[in-house]
């Protein structure tokens, strides 16, 4: 009996916390281009790896305020401009750190 009560509350739950998930397509994809940008750089050899570590670590702060923002529930027309900023200074970044003197080859 008790296992089925902790089976149906763990049921519930997941269904509650996937009901409240929040999409962020345009997000999402934007991230998953930089990504690319980042990775072709590093085979073509355009990017350091000190360059790409400068670069994810830029990623990763991105991906923390989205993650931030989902937090509540809601993403705002606030926080997708804050984010929207912080994606177009890392794409200036990954632009300039390819297109620079710097590289592996």
């Amino acid at each position: 009996m008790l296992k089925a009560v902790f089976s149906i509350t763990a049921i519930t739950l997941a269904f509650a916390a996937s009901s409240y998930a929040v999409e962020t397509p345009k997000i999402d994809n934007r991230e998953a281009k930089q990504e690319q940008r980042i990775d072709q750089g590093i085979r073509s050899g355009a990017l350091t790896p000190k360059e790409e570590a400068r670069l994810d670590a830029g990623q990763a702060k991105v991906e923390k305020m989205e993650e931030k923002a989902k937090a509540d529930g809601h993403v705002t027309k606030h926080e997708r401009k804050r984010i929207r900023h912080e994606q177009n200074v890392q794409d200036k970044k990954i632009h300039d750190m390819k297109h620079n003197a710097a590289h592996t080859n």
